[in-house]
C-alpha cells in the first residue's frame, strides 16, 4: 500500500475500535448539521467514524480505499491525494447540510472522490462487481451517481449518505481539475525566468529525461505506472500523453 492509504486503513480501524470500546464517541464526532457551528471539528471526524451495528460498513469502505487509493496515491503524488481525500470528505458534509439534515458517518464521501479519480485516470480499467460480473470502472462510478441521485431524490436507499457521496464526487471533481490546471505541464507560461520547464523542451530530450528516472528506487506501484507511462511515449509519441501524465513523469524526473 502506499504511504496515506496505509495512514488512512489504520486511522479509520483504530478509530472504529474506539467507537466500539467507547460508544459515546460516535455521537461526539459524528456529522449532524444543526450542531456543526458548536462543533465545527464534525466536518471532518464523521469521515473516520462507521456504523457501530455493522462491520460490514467500514469493511467495504475500508476495502474500496485499498482497491482504489494506491494507483491514484502514486499517479496524483501523496500530497494531492490526502488533500482529495479530505476535499472530497468536508464536500460531502456540506453537501449533507440539505434536508433532511440527519447524523451522517463514514468514509464514503472521501472514498468517493478517490473513485472518480481512478475514473477519470483509468475509465477502461475492469473490475469484477460481486467478484463474477466485468465491469468498467467508469460504468461502476456511473452506477454509483445514479444510485445516489435516486437515493436522494427519494426513491430507495434508506439509512444511505446520498447527499455525502454526490457532494464527494463533486468536490472531487473541482479539486482534480484545479490539480490539473496547477500541474506544471500547465504552469511554465505564468513563469517568466529560472530554468527552461519541460513543456519547452524537445520530445527527445523530455523522453531522455523521463528515461533517466531511477526505477528501482521506486515503489512498485510508482514502478509500474511510470513504465506504463515510458511505453505509452515510445510507442505512440510524447504527444498522446495527457497534462497529468506529463506532469507524473515530469515530477518523477526531478526526483531522479
Amino acid at each position: 500500500m502506499t504511504p496515506w492509504v496505509r495512514r488512512l486503513i489504520a486511522a479509520n480501524v483504530l478509530v472504529y475500535l474506539l467507537q466500539q470500546a467507547v460508544p459515546s464517541v460516535t455521537q461526539e464526532f459524528w456529522l449532524y448539521p444543526p450542531f456543526v457551528l458548536e462543533r465545527p471539528w464534525m466536518l471532518v471526524t464523521y469521515m473516520f467514524l462507521h456504523s457501530q451495528t455493522s462491520i460490514w460498513h467500514i469493511a467495504f469502505n475500508m476495502f474500496a480505499l485499498w482497491i482504489f487509493g494506491p494507483r491514484v496515491e502514486a499517479r496524483i503524488g501523496s500530497g494531492n491525494f490526502i488533500t482529495l481525500y479530505l476535499v472530497s470528505g468536508i464536500g460531502g458534509a456540506l453537501l449533507s447540510f440539505l434536508p433532511p439534515q440527519a447524523p451522517t458517518l463514514g468514509a464514503s464521501g472521501a472514498i468517493m472522490g478517490v473513485m472518480l479519480a481512478y475514473a477519470m485516470y483509468w475509465p477502461h480499467e475492469r473490475f469484477l462487481l460481486w467478484g463474477v460480473i466485468p465491469i468498467q470502472v467508469w460504468i461502476l462510478v456511473a452506477i454509483y451517481v445514479v444510485m445516489d441521485i435516486s437515493g436522494a431524490s427519494g426513491v430507495g436507499g434508506a439509512g444511505i449518505a446520498h447527499f455525502a457521496h454526490l457532494g464527494g464526487l463533486v468536490s472531487g471533481y473541482l479539486y482534480l481539475k484545479v490539480m490539473q490546471f496547477r500541474s506544471p505541464a500547465r504552469s511554465w507560461k505564468r513563469k517568466v525566468a529560472g530554468p527552461r520547464p519541460p513543456a519547452m523542451l524537445s520530445d527527445a530530450d523530455n523522453v531522455r529525461r523521463w528515461q533517466a528516472i531511477r526505477l528501482d528506487d521506486l515503489h512498485s506501484v510508482n514502478r509500474d505506472e511510470i513504465v506504463r507511462l515510458l511505453g505509452k511515449a515510445q510507442t505512440l509519441g510524447t504527444k498522446s500523453l495527457t497534462d497529468e501524465e506529463r506532469a507524473t513523469l515530469d515530477r518523477f524526473a526531478a526526483m531522479s
